[in-house]
């Protein structure tokens, strides 16, 4: 009872991520003397260690550990290629530390892809019922996930939307009158089902006890915890869509699973064409993969990872009790609290018992955590089909598993990918007093870089999310990051709302938040942080309340600069929510977005000191003013027909990782217009004319932009003019790639594609959308016939 679509982005969103290296590079330790070198293997046994009898990871970090004691170089762990299945989580602490300055990495061997992953690989399918095709393997008894993975794409747990309207919403669940919705009474197995609400700004899921009598009796306390405070299940700011999900009578359609952890049965609709026998097929059942972290007396320190992709983990906190009452960005609400009696009419925007619990959310726990350590890096790798945040750096104690969170400094991660995740990207800080006013210094965060790095198609479970968010950091550098393909917020820095910065919010002392934690006195440990030179596109697909760019609260010192968002859903370009204070932001490009600059001034009397100066947009719009609040605004450009100024086109040019805003490698061109895509007839002989179809994936759907700006198809042909036309109706066509200029094109901000010899735009021929609609050139005009996104 669901439907999705493969995740689709600009072509120029992805020219960046699709030429990047196809083979990870692991990081070259620096040449030291006497650097000592460990093998490890999959199927590594013994330990050796060596490379002629390679050792498993655990006895990988024994070895480490019997060695790291007076280190005279770095120690490095290289991993043999192939996919090292964790029976639980890698724990690392002081004790598997580098030492003298050295360090202790843990990379790829050369040309290796090694995997480390949290997964099962789940073979034996048969066809247990031909109707609905569904097939059936077994995973075990007692085994459970709220995630699975076929051939590298997640799959849809089974569901049904439904209508709120045919709900009423009580303290103790949901009352339902349709004839339409009887069923529910006699699912086999009730107390499994999840009801899952996508609202404004969260995204939020509450546990089933029982269905009778029209009524599903709701788990507690997930269930008062998401019916009160704001944007509630029960009264969202925003009605978006809600699901009653897994449940076996809810796998109707392809793509759909289900899995009875009483029987180890896990069921599964292949979409047409797909095998499943043969398909890879991934369960994730770790909670996490790498835990890096010590204590304040005795950090992890020295340790590094590079060229290692990590993969397959679930999180099964929202299947419990508790549920997943989402609060902001991966805060949640757990526990019990004081909840009025009358709450579903008292407390569906707010009241003093849900202040009560503001001070002590939750946050999400990480794939990777990162917390009491410092000097720890991850470059050359991919964090990809994770069933949660996907890196966490110095969040709060309660989301790491060593149990001692914050205390985190100079952190690295750069020119990785993070993609294909349940939640968010990177979260950096934590959300509890300790990350703001900690009582010991050394729990603060400080001197994070996120650098080079591409992050997309995440919030898949959990939409509520961001590509990377920083609390309560000191001197953290988000700079040169690509970012696609979110529902919610692009990036997000800051937290609290003001409520916790010097002085406090008049606004939250009248809700009653300070009748509950301290009004404080000093600044917040955030400070000097810095996004630069990112390239944001595509977001704010599903969610409102956000935009490309989020803030919360003060932030002395902070700096948005050189960035270029691009396509927010009409939401906000740069957003100053609650209690934001003291941002600069200069130089930005901001196109194709609702009002470029705005702020939510509702409560916010402690709001302003912005400096907005020398940004570029494509919507004038801002309530922003020069001289209010201590507001300076200058010399922001509106910028219409595409014509962006030179230090516009400069920004562009320079955001995103290594150079700039790139194009597809390996990947299909998709009509805005059609949702077809680019293609060349089977055989691709010289003077096949390109042409739309329905997109499938095969290799004559496939392009890879080069460095001379071809459009390569299978390695040898290339998109060409042809006969060096500049006419219109001059048709698309494969031929050999000769780097002539009818061969080379322009993959432009606003989705065109333009030959750089004719100037003229890649149209589908007379606005045409069905299957063998020619593709050719033609005069610009800025109709979606000449839009064209990119899909893996």
């Amino acid at each position: 009872m669901s439907s999705s679509s493969a995740p689709r982005r600009t072509l120029a969103a992805a020219v960046a991520v699709l030429t990047a290296a196809a083979v990870p590079v692991p990081l070259a330790p620096a040449a030291h003397a006497a650097t000592t070198t460990l093998y490890a293997s999959p199927s590594g046994t013994g330990t050796a260690c060596s490379a002629t009898q390679p050792c498993a990871l655990p006895a990988a970090q024994a070895a480490v550990r019997s060695r790291n004691g007076a280190m005279s170089g770095d120690l490095v762990v290289q991993l043999a290629d192939g996919v090292y299945r964790l029976a639980e989580p890698l724990r690392l602490t002081a004790a598997d530390s580098g030492n003298n300055g050295y360090r202790v990495v843990w990379q790829a061997a050369p040309s290796a892809r090694p995997v480390i992953s949290g997964a099962r690989a789940v073979t034996g399918w048969s066809l247990v019922d031909a109707g609905r095709n569904v097939w059936r393997a077994n995973v075990g008894a007692g085994t459970d996930t709220r995630q699975l993975y076929v051939d590298g794409a997640i799959a849809t747990r089974a569901r049904t939307q439904v209508n709120r309207a045919d709900f009423t919403f009580t303290a103790t669940g949901m009352r339902f009158t349709s004839s339409a919705l009887g069923y529910l009474n006699n699912l086999a197995a009730p107390g499994r089902v999840e009801v899952e609400s996508v609202n404004s700004f969260t995204d939020r899921y509450s546990p089933v006890q029982g269905i009778s009598g029209n009524f599903l009796t709701m788990r507690q306390p997930a269930w008062s915890n998401n019916t009160f405070g704001y944007d509630t299940l029960a009264a969202p700011h925003r009605a978006g869509p809600l699901y009653l999900a897994n449940a076996y009578e809810f796998l109707d359609s392809p793509g759909e699973w289900h899995l009875d952890p009483g029987t180890g049965a896990l069921s599964y609709i292949p979409p047409a064409g797909q095998d499943v026998r043969t398909a890879g097929v991934e369960l994730p059942v770790l909670q996490s993969l790498v835990d890096v972290g010590g204590t304040y007396d005795a950090p992890a320190h020295h340790i590094s990872f590079s060229g290692i992709t990590f993969t397959g983990t679930t999180w099964l906190g929202p299947s419990g009790d508790q549920g997943y009452a989402d609060q902001q960005t991966g805060a949640y609400l757990a526990g019990t609290w004081n909840w009025p009696a009358d709450r579903m009419t008292s407390c569906q925007n707010g009241c003093a018992q849900f202040e009560a619990a503001r001070p002590h959310w939750s946050q999400m726990p990480a794939a990777v955590q990162v917390s009491a350590a410092d000097t720890i890096a991850f470059s050359d790798s991919r964090f990809v089909n994770l069933g949660q945040t996907a890196i966490g750096i110095g969040n709060d104690a309660n989301a790491h598993a060593s149990g001692v969170g914050l205390g985190a400094s100079n952190v690295t991660v750069t020119r990785s990918e993070i993609a294909r995740g349940s939640a968010g990207g990177i979260v950096v800080g934590g959300v509890r007093a300790d990350a703001h006013h900690p009582g010991d210094r050394r729990m603060v965060n400080r001197d994070i870089t996120i650098s080079h790095n591409r992050i997309h198609d995440l919030g898949i479970d959990y939409r509520g999310n961001v590509s990377v968010l920083n609390t309560y950091v000191t001197n953290a550098t988000v700079s040169h990051n690509e970012v696609y393909n979110m529902p919610y917020s692009g990036m997000s820095i800051g937290y609290g709302w003001g409520a916790n910065d010097a002085g406090g919010s008049n606004h939250y002392a009248n809700r009653g938040l300070y009748n509950y934690q301290p009004r404080y006195t000093t600044p917040t440990t955030a400070t000097n942080n810095r996004l630069t030179d990112n390239y944001v596109h595509d977001v704010m697909q599903q969610m409102n309340d956000g935009g490309c760019i989020y803030t919360l609260a003060w932030n002395p010192n902070a700096v948005i600069s050189g960035n270029h968002c691009l396509r927010t859903n009409g939401y906000y370009g740069l957003y100053f929510d609650e209690g934001s204070r003291f941002y600069t932001a200069t130089n930005n490009v901001f196109s194709a977005t609702g009002t470029w600059a705005t702020a939510n001034y509702w409560g916010g009397e402690n709001m302003g000191d912005w400096t907005l100066t020398g940004n570029w947009s494509t919507n004038g719009s801002t309530n922003i003013t020069n001289g209010d609040r201590g507001n300076v605004v200058s010399g922001n450009v509106t910028v219409t027909g595409g014509n962006w100024p030179a230090g516009a086109q400069a920004v562009i040019a320079n955001a995103g990782p290594s150079g700039g805003s790139g194009g597809p490698r390996n990947a299909m061109l998709v009509g805005a217009q059609s949702g077809r895509c680019a293609e060349i007839a089977s055989g691709g002989a010289n003077g096949a004319q390109a042409r739309l179809w329905d997109c499938n994936g095969g290799t004559n759907q496939r392009w890879t932009y080069s460095s001379t700006k071809q459009l390569v198809l299978n390695g040898t042909k290339c998109l060409d003019a042809s006969g060096q036309g500049t006419a219109n109706g001059t048709a698309a066509i494969t031929w050999d790639c000769n780097g002539q200029p009818n061969q080379q094109w322009n993959l432009n901000a606003n989705g065109t594609i333009t030959g750089v010899q004719s100037g003229l735009c890649l149209d589908a021929a007379a606005n045409g959308t069905a299957n063998g609609t020619p593709i050719q050139l033609w005069s610009c005009h800025g109709g979606t016939n000449q839009q064209w996104g990119v899909r893996d």
